[in-house]
């Protein structure tokens, strides 16, 4: 599984409890998709919005292609989002029922070329969840260099 990796929003894993994945298409224009290629894309202010059955990202940030000749195209404009219509529903129903979140959490290229976004149903975190998170990262982190250390 060969994936590029154009835009990772790794503050979500920092901001967000991570519940439920999703893949999905993106609706590109041809300059987006070039720039795409050339990473340079920004999820952080991101986020995953349901109209009238269909699921945009707005706030995703995608610069304009730096070798056109023309102007190109809007790099906040939303975007449109290609699921199933079940998955829609399903999202829809946990972000109205359970008071989730739907953030994008990266956007890749997949074996075949094509564009995809995950998209991460989410809880939000307490101020104490996102100081433990940091705890306990930072003592996998010295236990890691300890076993480094001893071995070498």
């Amino acid at each position: 599984m060969n994936q590029q990796i154009a835009a990772s929003n790794r503050k979500a894993y920092h901001e967000y409890h991570i519940l439920d994945k999703y893949e999905a298409g993106i609706e590109l224009m041809g300059s987006e998709v070039k720039s795409l290629r050339e990473a340079q894309a920004n999820l952080k202010e991101s986020y995953v919005v349901i109209r009238k059955n269909q699921a945009w990202i707005s706030g995703m940030h995608i610069n304009p292609y730096s070798n056109t000749g023309h102007e190109g195209h809007d790099p906040l404009r939303n975007r449109r989002l290609l699921l199933n219509k079940r998955e829609i529903l399903k999202i829809k129903q946990n972000i109205d029922q359970k008071g989730l979140t739907a953030v994008p959490l990266k956007l890749y290229f997949n074996n075949n070329g094509w564009a995809k976004l995950e998209i991460g149903l989410a809880k939000g975190k307490k101020v104490f969840d996102k100081k433990n998170s940091i705890k306990e990262r930072d003592i996998k982190r010295d236990m890691q260099r300890e076993l480094r250390d001893r071995y070498k």
